[in-house]
């Protein structure tokens, strides 16, 4: 008999312990200890100080380089077209399949702006700009996304940012093509060979190289998450990304080899993803149990899905499917697959996840690289209040007030009234000042 490897937590919804053991399952510290704290500022300190210097030296240090300057961790438009004719066709290919379908979903996202008038000729409105300028954050090091880059700078892109800055690490100075293909395709402007809290420190206050953005977006370890919730305020940030999720609901009828690599395709990102199937077929889950450990061993990262399943990873039995739906918004995932016969019924009772996928059909996977909804997707339960990245996230609102002299005068006697309220006098008798006597 073979050994498993593989040992999921198996929870039952019936369980009076249930909720609390769902919690201690969902339970993951994304704050940072004092030492990266305290790491982290120092070099947002350094950064602002020195400006380039201390982005160079800091990544020499991290990235065993041996730069002197930011000139030699600079990719010019040429390196970018460069890599994109470089890499083999059918790479190219899906790169840009990818792109066009996520520019066209994308495209429908953008927001216009508005305006009414009253009667007594008041306009009232709300202008849509983009941002002038943003900062793109790529992971390097061992993996690489290349469909990060364009699902981060694509909606950009749409949204009529000027300019789009990109930085990657390069440690020992690997550059992946296929990377500097997406920016390529993806419409970023300016590309630095930086990472780590020196590359958020720079984006966000700007060197003699590096431009000041308006908002960060994408990715990183605990140092680019640690900086980018410090500088938060100076600039703007997409959110403080957690672990990978996913969350399949499944009525037992579909293939459990497909239930279980769906499962892997998230748990094989780091030690940290959370991979849980819930279903109402109690035999179904013992069979993708077995499914999983025998197809784990096919697999290069199944070291890192042994940790993320054995350590965070749950089957969980639920009387009904109206019960596991239940179950989907108290964890409100990043991903949910409704892998059911039909995922239209369930959906109205959906409330809380980053991204839906409806049907057996529709693997989570397809959605990381080229359905065209973005990847970038609420974690750690924020779906319950957050949404995915998208086109508006590089928009700006601002309000437009445009009074005649018949609406000022009707609106100041409502003003002075609230004002004096408030004990404001000269904002009363400012909108006194236009009163028709």
């Amino acid at each position: 008999m073979t050994t498993k490897i593989l040992k999921p937590a198996r929870l039952d919804f019936h369980d009076h312990e249930f909720r609390y053991q769902l919690d201690q399952l969902l339970a993951w510290e994304s704050v940072s200890d004092d030492k990266v704290q305290k790491t982290v500022k120092e070099i947002i300190t350094a950064v602002r100080r020195l400006g380039d210097k201390a982005v160079v030296d800091y990544t020499c240090r991290f990235d065993r380089l041996t730069a002197s300057s930011m000139k030699e961790l600079t990719v010019g438009d040429q390196q970018l077209q460069d890599a994109l004719h470089a890499i083999p066709d059918d790479q190219r290919k899906a790169l840009e399949t990818a792109a066009d379908r996520i520019r066209s979903y994308h495209k429908r996202q953008i927001q216009e702006s508005w305006h009414y008038k009253e009667r007594n000729g008041t306009k009232l409105g709300q202008k849509v700009q983009p941002m002038d300028r943003v900062g793109l954050y790529v992971p390097g090091g061992q993996a690489t996304y290349p469909s990060s880059v364009l699902m981060n700078a694509i909606p950009a892109h749409v949204a009529g940012v000027e300019e789009i800055v990109m930085v990657v690490p390069t440690p020992d100075g690997v550059i992946n093509n296929m990377v500097l293909a997406a920016a390529a395709l993806a419409g970023v402007h300016k590309v630095f060979t930086i990472g780590g809290a020196q590359a958020i420190a720079a984006l966000a206050y700007g060197t003699e190289t590096i431009p000041r953005v308006d908002k960060i977006v994408g990715p990183g370890n605990i140092y680019v998450a640690t900086a980018k919730r410090e500088v938060f305020g100076q600039v703007g940030i997409d959110m403080i990304a957690g672990p990978s999720e996913i969350l399949v609901v499944c009525d037992g009828l579909t293939d459990p080899d497909w239930i279980a690599m769906d499962l892997f395709s998230q748990a094989e990102h780091d030690e940290d993803a959370q991979a849980i199937l819930v279903s109402d077929d109690l035999e179904f889950l013992h069979e993708v149990e077995d499914c999983m450990n025998r197809l784990v061993l096919e697999l290069e990262r199944k070291d890192i899905i042994k940790a993320s399943v054995n350590h965070r990873g749950a089957l969980i039995h639920v009387p009904n499917l109206k019960a596991a739906c239940e179950v989907v918004n108290h964890i409100a995932p990043e991903h949910v697959e409704l892998s059911v016969a039909d995922p239209e019924a369930l959906l109205p009772h959906i409330r809380h996840a980053g991204a839906i996928f409806m049907g057996r059909h529709t693997a989570e996977a397809l959605g990381d690289y080229c359905a065209g909804p973005n990847h970038v997707l609420p974690t750690s339960g924020t779906a319950r209040f957050s949404s995915p990245l998208g086109v508006y996230d590089f928009q700006k609102r601002s309000s437009l007030i445009h009074f005649s002299a018949k609406g000022a005068s009707e609106m100041g006697k409502v003003a002075s009234v609230l004002a004096r309220g408030e004990s404001l006098t000269a904002h009363a008798r400012s909108a006194e000042f236009r009163i028709k006597k």
